[in-house]
């Protein structure tokens, strides 16, 4: 399908929109034709700085002296956050990070606040968040809506199912307009983001993170399995014994650099019970005395409902208190969901995504088979139901999924932030992979993320109400 493409010439621009408004859109909704808008662009891009000097949204300016910003390690580097009619100096360490996202020339960075001689972290209460050191910034790019991160955060927050804090940034590197960024609180453990106790040195007991990822960087290695940071699953992706598993799970906490051969048994030891009790109790009871079922419900329904195309095989992190059960969370990473990607049938509104490995069965990333195997579960389609038919009457109803993203699209518009990154960042009318919809304008990329959550909440209603 063809999109018009908008021009960053101004006078373009202006018969593009001439041209735009004298056509009118679909009476219902089609999310491969919907109405088009118009980006207004800067003729300088120093009106930018003028556009930010004009209005209260926050701003970070990083000056690294001029040295350039690499995977790693971290280069020392100055911050300047300005908000709230305050400025705030502050000393830190910067990289690039992401996995896939590290191609797009917008990078996300990682970040850690230093003390004065740049030789300690400190922590620091960035964003008006909780005191930590480590924080990212992430830089929409793929995601031309420049919400579906924020968005999901948000709204898995106002379920009760805790998710990082965010906040929009404007950002500029050595003077240059970077666009629009997010600041997000990085996965740690602390009672302020995963509320676990600490491991005492050469102890297993307390809190434990691992996270479902690939087990190297290169996506292509399929032998690349390191057991120094990693262990796999004993089933594939149908639950059927397998000495070559594609589930890997990675130390997340403690690191892989500091947890101890002790530790690596321990945790172990729960997914491998896990996974045993889930293949062989087809009546489930015992799977509640190992299992949070209230944080796996949870899980579901936010990757479920943006169907997220990596949830559950990749970015997918589990927690686990020694006296504890087995939690799924934190969620992370939601970039490439809600329709954003044209691979594995992940733009189709219909279909379960815990399914995925029977859509892609070549992928070497494949998602655990619990999720089949729970959805078989009388007890769990109960509760899924019983919070689901809450959760849409209150916080995932279509309005208050509307109404928040309808409050991003005007604080970001106006304070000008949405033409200032299109000004920087003019991917507006082409393909950056995978995006499977090409809007021709902002505008038009939110009417298709606004139409494709409506059509799947619809979706899942008629799955899951019909339990």
């Amino acid at each position: 399908m063809n999109y018009m493409r908008v021009s960053k010439n101004p006078i373009k621009t202006f018969f593009l929109f001439l041209l735009l408004v004298s056509c009118s859109g679909p009476e219902e909704l089609d999310l491969t034709n919907i109405e088009n808008g118009v980006i207004n662009f800067y003729d300088d891009i120093n009106e930018t700085d003028n556009a930010s000097d004009a209005n209260t949204f926050p701003t970070m300016k990083i000056s690294t002296n001029f040295q350039d910003i690499v995977d790693e390690p971290k280069i020392n580097a100055e911050l300047l956050v300005i908000e709230n009619n305050t400025e705030k100096n502050y000393k830190i360490g910067i990289e690039i990070r992401g996995s896939s996202s590290k191609m797009f020339p917008k990078k996300s960075y990682g970040i850690e606040t230093k003390s004065s001689d740049w030789s300690e972290d400190i922590d620091v209460n960035l964003g008006g968040f909780p005191e930590e050191e480590d924080w990212i910034l992430y830089g929409p790019y793929t995601d031309k809506s420049l919400i579906r991160n924020k968005l999901t955060f948000d709204l898995s927050n106002s379920i009760g199912f805790k998710a990082s804090n965010t906040k929009f940034y404007n950002l500029f590197i050595n003077e240059q307009s970077k666009g629009l960024y997010i600041l997000m609180e990085k996965i740690k453990r602390d009672k302020n983001r995963v509320d676990l106790p600490a491991i005492e040195e050469n102890s297993i007991e307390g809190g434990y993170i691992i996270k479902i990822d690939k087990a190297t960087g290169d996506s292509s290695c399929e032998s690349c399995y390191n057991r120094s940071f990693s262990f796999r699953s004993n089933y594939d992706g149908n639950g059927s014994l397998s000495e070559n598993s594609p589930v890997y799970f990675i130390y997340h906490y403690p690191k892989p650099d500091e947890i101890t051969e002790d530790q690596k048994s321990y945790i172990q030891s729960v997914i491998d019970t896990f996974e045993t009790v889930l293949v062989s109790d087809d009546n489930f009871d015992d799977i509640n005395e190992i299992i949070d079922i209230d944080s796996f419900v949870d899980f579901f329904i936010i990757n479920e409902l943006t169907k997220n195309i990596d949830g559950y095989r990749l970015s997918t992190y589990l927690n686990k208190d020694y006296n504890g059960k087995l939690k799924m969370g934190p969620i992370w990473d939601f970039n490439l969901a809600f329709g954003n990607a044209d691979y594995c049938d992940a733009a189709n509104t219909q279909a379960w995504l815990y399914n995925f490995n029977r859509v892609c069965p070549g992928d070497l990333w494949q998602v655990p088979f619990w999720w089949r195997k729970l959805m078989e579960s009388v007890y769990f389609k109960e509760r899924l139901k019983e919070k689901w038919q809450l959760y849409r009457s209150t916080e995932l109803s279509d309005g208050s999924i509307d109404s928040l993203i309808d409050s991003y699209v005007e604080y970001l518009d106006t304070n000008t932030m949405i033409s200032q990154n299109f000004y920087v960042w003019p991917i507006l009318g082409q393909y950056v992979w995978p995006n499977y919809f090409i809007g021709s304008s902002h505008n038009q990329e939110i009417d298709f993320l606004k139409g494709w959550i409506s059509q799947r909440l619809n979706w899942m209603d008629g799955q899951i109400n019909n339990f």
